[in-house]
């Protein structure tokens, strides 16, 4: 008998052309991949962290909720990986990733500035998006499995993105990857 790692796709990109601040995640968790919606574990502090930046409680609305009204902040979310094959939902057992097409995101996304990253496994790609032209922050994660820091020395972090936010000084575009 053969024992197959499950081949996992990804979510669907929360993006609209006017976003200025794309957050990265991995790649979603078995929670949020059942449920088909972001950050869907109750313990991912996602939506009350982002809920702090945005100065909305977009945690307390109903998922389908959420979406638009993140996007009104002109915040968008999607995640570095497209597909992987894994078991169970930690960064470190993901085997076979493939990543985004983020050749197009100059074209979803023109107003574009500011990428975070929710996460060191994410934050690999902060260099490729920096040399872009775009602002990179990593982020400390969201995740459950990322107990090291409370909340509060979290979200210290996590407000850099609101702090970015809204500088329209942009370094030269260039081409993506």
């Amino acid at each position: 008998m053969v024992n197959r790692t499950p081949s996992l796709t990804g979510l669907a990109p929360v993006l609209a052309p006017d976003t200025r601040v794309l957050v990265l995640g991995s790649f979603p968790g078995a929670a949020s991949l059942a449920a088909g919606r972001y950050y869907a574990h109750p313990r991912n502090q996602f939506w009350p962290l982002i809920s702090a930046v945005v100065k909305e409680d977009l945690a307390s609305l109903p998922y389908e909720e959420r979406l638009p009204r993140l996007l009104a902040h002109r915040f968008g979310l999607w995640d570095v990986l497209a597909g992987c094959e894994r078991e169970g939902s930690l960064d470190s057992a993901i085997r076979n990733p493939a990543a985004n097409d983020f050749e197009r995101l100059r074209a979803l996304c023109p107003e574009l500035e500011t990428v975070g990253f929710n996460g060191q496994a994410s934050g690999k790609f902060a260099p490729q998006f920096a040399a872009a032209g775009y602002r990179t922050v990593v982020l400390p994660s969201s995740s459950p499995a990322h107990m090291a820091m409370t909340f509060e020395q979290k979200l210290e972090v996590w407000r850099r993105l609101a702090e970015l936010e809204g500088n329209t000084a942009l370094p030269a575009q260039s081409p993506l990857f």
